[in-house]
């Protein structure tokens, strides 16, 4: 069962939360976490990117000049993809970008991918820090006095809004609850600040 350690509102090491063994994982197979990132990134994709075919311009279907004698190319309409304002030879349409991704292949991603930070040291809950109001200085100093790198990933409930509002306007911060939190978040990060109540929550989740 992995320790990770516990910091206050200071940024002093209080203690020290157990993690449960079945949200990590040893190793790290690259092939597969890349797989469950593309997935996820996929599926924020809103797909609505759309042009004009040829046959959707609007334009006359009228010869532009007459075959020949003008001694220019001869051309049959005014919308094809080479002319000016003419559609697009293969235009992008709306469509759906998700691709499906096996359930137990995105759990062992989400478990490498969080155990890999685990392992490196990189993941500390925070407990007993009070954000009466959100306070950007507070978040800044709780950082420096752990000396915690970023990029950094905060990761709360929605109980803990005053604080996650106080890291949201640090840089290279990513602030998210837990139920949003994804394979590529865990990727991007070299550190994450987990609150004692999203702990909590995560030991009592599925990975």
């Amino acid at each position: 069962m992995p320790a990770l350690p516990k910091i206050d509102d200071k940024g002093a090491t209080i203690g020290e939360a157990q993690l449960a063994d079945a949200l990590v994982e040893s190793g790290f197979n690259m092939g597969l976490v890349h797989e469950v990132v593309r997935a996820e990134q996929a599926a924020a994709r809103q797909g609505t990117h759309s042009a004009k075919s040829r046959g959707e311009v609007a334009a006359t279907g009228a010869k532009p000049w007459r075959q020949k004698g003008t001694g220019r190319a001869r051309a049959g309409r005014s919308s094809v993809p080479h002319w000016t304002k003419g559609g697009v030879a293969f235009p992008p349409k709306p469509r759906d970008h998700e691709f499906k991704v096996n359930k137990k292949v995105r759990a062992k991603a989400y478990r490498q991918a969080l155990g890999n930070l685990v392992e490196a040291g990189a993941v500390r809950v925070l407990g007993g820090a009070e954000f009466e109001l959100p306070s950007t200085s507070k978040a800044a100093a709780i950082l420096a006095e752990a000396a915690i790198e970023k990029p950094l990933l905060v990761i709360g409930l929605p109980e803990d809004v005053e604080l996650l509002l106080s890291f949201r306007n640090l840089p290279q911060t990513r602030v998210m609850l837990w139920s949003e939190v994804g394979v590529q978040d865990y990727v991007w990060a070299r550190s994450v600040l987990v609150t004692e109540s999203a702990f909590t929550a995560l030991q009592g989740g599925e990975a």
